[in-house]
C-alpha cells in the first residue's frame, strides 16, 4: 500500500487544506499519517478523523526579539530527529506539508530519508518556515500565480488550494436554524480563523446596535473570546470557533467579514460569497495578508477595509457596500479562473510516488 505523511500546524488554516485531501487519498489507497506537534490544535482536528498522528518537538520561528528565540532552535534540531526517525520507521512514498513552524523538522526529516516532499505555500510570498524549507523540498505549489516569481523555476507548480468538498455543500435552513435566526434579514458572518481577531472583534460589537438594524450577524470570535453579556440577543450568535457546522453558517450566510488568509478566500471565492476583507496589519504580520486582500480587491471580488480604518461607520459602509452591490461581485467571482487545487496535487503526489 502507498503510504503518505501529511504535516502542517499552529493554526487552523495550517491543517484545513490537509483534511480536504484526505478523503481524496483514502479513495486513492494511501495509508495516510500525520506528524504535527505535541498538543498543537491540528492534533485534535486530525485524530478526529481516525488518522494516525505523530507528535514530535518543535520550535516557533519568529521575526522578533524574544528570548524564546534562544531556546526554540534546540527544540527544531531535536524535532529533526524525531521526524527523521519516524519517517525511517514509516517509511512514506511522499509527504505533504501545508507550512506552520513544526514542518520544518518534518520536510528536513525527509530529506534525511531520501522520501520526496511537496510544500504548499497558499500567500502570496512564502512564509519563513516554508522559506526554510523549500531548499529541501522536492516540489512547491501555490495558490497564486504571482508566487511562482518567488520560487526556484524547477520546484514551482501553480495547483491552487485545496479546499474541503463538506465547505461546499452547506444547508441554509441548517445554519439558520443553529443560529436560531430568520429569514427576514440577511446574515452577516465575522470570521476571524481559528485564534480570532481581536480589533475586528472589538468594533463589530460596538457596531452590534447598527448592525442588527439591518442584518443578522453570527460572530467566530476565537477563543476565549466569548462575551457573556451578549449571550440571548435576538439576531446575533457568538462562537468561538466551528467546524463542522461551517459550511451551514457560510451557506446561509449573505455577506462575509473575514480576515485574509490564503484559505479563507479561496473558500469565499469558491462558494462565491459577497465579502469584506480585513487584512492582518504589517505590524503583527509578515504582510502577506496585505498582499492577498489587494490581489483579491484588484480581480474586483473583494471590499478591502484595513484595520487601522476600522470604525463602527468605516464598518458599516463597507458591509451596506458588499450586500447592496452584492451582484456586482458575485459577477467578478463567476469570471474567476480560479479552481480547486485537489486535483493537481493529487497529480503531482502520484508523479512523485511513481
Amino acid at each position: 500500500m502507498k503510504r503518505i505523511v501529511l504535516t502542517g500546524g499552529g493554526t487552523a488554516g495550517h491543517v484545513t487544506p490537509n483534511l480536504a485531501l484526505i478523503p481524496h487519498l483514502d479513495k486513492l489507497g494511501y495509508d495516510v499519517h500525520y506528524i504535527g506537534s505535541y498538543n498543537g490544535m491540528e492534533k485534535e482536528l486530525v485524530e478526529k478523523k481516525g488518522i494516525p498522528y505523530h507528535g514530535i518537538s518543535s520550535g516557533k520561528l519568529r521575526r522578533y526579539i524574544d528570548l524564546k528565540n534562544l531556546s526554540d532552535p534546540f527544540r527544531v534540531v531535536k524535532g529533526v530527529g524525531q521526524a527523521a526517525k519516524l519517517i525511517r520507521k514509516l517509511k512514506p512514498d511522499v509527504i505533504f506539508s501545508k507550512g506552520g513552524f513544526v514542518t520544518v523538522p518534518v520536510i528536513l526529516g525527509a530529506k534525511l530519508n531520501r522520501v520526496p516532499s511537496i510544500i504548499h505555500e497558499s500567500d502570496m510570498t512564502p512564509g519563513l518556515a516554508n522559506k526554510i524549507s523549500i531548499p529541501f523540498a522536492t516540489k512547491v505549489c501555490t495558490t497564486f500565480a504571482e508566487t511562482l516569481t518567488h520560487l526556484p523555476e524547477d520546484k514551482a507548480v501553480l495547483t491552487g488550494t485545496p479546499i474541503r468538498e463538506e465547505i461546499l455543500q452547506g444547508d441554509r435552513a441548517k445554519g439558520l436554524s443553529l443560529c436560531e435566526f430568520s429569514t427576514s434579514k440577511p446574515v452577516l458572518l465575522m470570521t476571524g480563523g481559528s485564534l480570532g481577531a481581536v480589533r475586528i472583534n472589538d468594533v463589530l460589537r460596538e457596531s452590534l446596535d447598527m448592525i442588527l438594524e439591518k442584518y443578522q450577524l453570527v460572530h467566530l470570535c476565537g477563543k476565549n473570546n466569548l462575551k457573556e453579556e451578549l449571550v440571548g440577543i435576538q439576531g446575533y450568535r457568538q462562537f468561538e470557533y466551528v467546524n463542522e457546522e461551517m459550511s451551514d453558517i457560510l451557506a446561509m450566510s449573505d455577506v462575509v467579514i473575514s480576515r485574509s488568509g490564503a484559505n479563507i478566500i479561496s473558500e469565499l471565492l469558491a462558494l462565491k460569497k459577497p465579502h469584506v476583507l480585513v487584512p492582518l496589519p504589517a505590524n503583527a504580520s509578515r504582510g502577506d495578508q496585505i498582499l492577498n486582500a489587494a490581489s483579491f480587491e484588484k480581480h474586483g471580488y473583494s471590499y478591502v477595509l484595513n484595520e487601522e480604518d476600522m470604525t463602527p461607520k468605516n464598518v458599516m459602509k463597507a458591509i451596506d457596500s458588499v450586500y447592496n452591490n452584492r451582484n456586482e461581485y458575485i459577477d467578478h467571482m463567476n469570471h474567476s479562473k480560479s479552481s480547486n487545487g485537489i486535483e493537481n496535487i493529487l497529480t503531482l503526489i502520484n508523479e512523485l510516488v511513481k
